[in-house]
């Protein structure tokens, strides 16, 4: 999937790199049994082996959801960037929806894998991850000591406190759901929820004015259901990723969106002070701006973040 022209509501005015300056391939491989899909984007030109960017969809998303436009700049500043669909996403295998945290990490040590196999880039290695995405990499960094550096954009680091904070309703409701889910899938009586809801919903984001975001960035051609489900809220409550921070030891840029309703500007610097070699930036956006009106910004300070830190 390489389409050029806006394929979502939010990315429409963006600015985008001349299709001469990157080339793609299409890549694919293996996850417990079934075939993950993807894309690399490599520089044009004379670019000798590349740093490579390994890149996932955040919450519930394609790939397709604004993130060929990063790999895109990426490639153009002379990066490799594989960007790859999670299990039950997009074009890889399943269609369930499901978020199955471990089976999202074990996909993202599979496309490093992949990466390192492929003869036109170089050994530097960098985890890129949005949102939940930016969880599953920062966790991996803490495991491997041949990440180079990683990039959490607008990062969900602490799935429970994100629960606690819609209140205890949510929490009764998102409880009962995902057990009865989880009891019923397996008979065929299984319960979706939506990923993106209202804020009186029982959904995977319910925060004021996030659904419309969310689905401004959907493609316009992508066969994606708002729906995932329930027992996907169970392992999300739980999932605690900034508690293994202290673990990662390369460099690591957290952009914060002060206007994120999600997660806290302010938590997310809290974070970044259990880094080893954290650099913490927060500008005026949310989540899914990001990708969209204040892309420039964003995309800059991770460019110069990464200049730095390959060095």
């Amino acid at each position: 999937m390489t389409r050029r022209n806006p394929i979502n509501r939010t990315q429409r005015r963006l600015a985008r790199p001349a299709r001469e300056r990157f080339a793609t391939r299409a890549v694919a491989f293996d996850v417990d049994g079934a075939t993950c899909r993807g894309t690399l984007y490599l520089p044009g030109g004379d670019t000798d082996d590349p740093p490579v960017v390994v890149m996932a969809p955040g919450l519930g998303a394609e790939r397709t959801f604004g993130y060929p436009a990063v790999a895109e700049r990426f490639a153009d500043a002379g990066y490799a960037a594989l960007l790859f669909d999670h299990p039950e996403f997009g074009d890889s295998d399943g269609d369930s929806q499901t978020i199955d945290l471990a089976r999202q990490r074990a996909a993202y040590a599979a496309a490093i894998d992949r990466a390192e196999r492929v003869d036109a880039v170089g050994d530097d290695l960098v985890l890129w991850g949005a949102s939940l995405s930016a969880a599953h990499a920062l966790a991996l960094a803490a495991e491997r000591r041949d990440v180079d550096a990683v990039v959490g954009l607008v990062p969900m680091l602490d799935g429970r406190a994100i629960a606690v904070r819609r209140g205890g309703r949510f929490l009764a409701r998102a409880a009962a759901a995902g057990l009865r889910d989880l009891i019923g899938h397996r008979v065929g009586r299984g319960r979706t929820v939506p990923i993106a809801g209202g804020t009186e919903e029982c959904a995977a984001i319910t925060e004021p004015g996030t659904k419309r975001k969310y689905i401004d960035l959907v493609d316009r051609e992508s066969a994606w259901r708002n729906e995932t489900p329930a027992r996907s809220l169970l392992g999300l409550a739980r999932y605690r990723p900034v508690t293994r921070l202290d673990g990662v030891r390369a460099p690591t840029l957290l952009l914060a969106g002060t206007d994120d309703a999600i997660v806290d500007a302010n938590a997310v610097a809290a974070a970044g002070e259990r880094l080893d070699r954290g650099t913490v930036v927060s500008m005026p956006a949310d989540r899914f701006s990001v990708l969209g009106e204040d892309f420039e910004g964003a995309i800059g300070h991770q460019l110069s973040f990464l200049k730095d830190a390959l060095e």
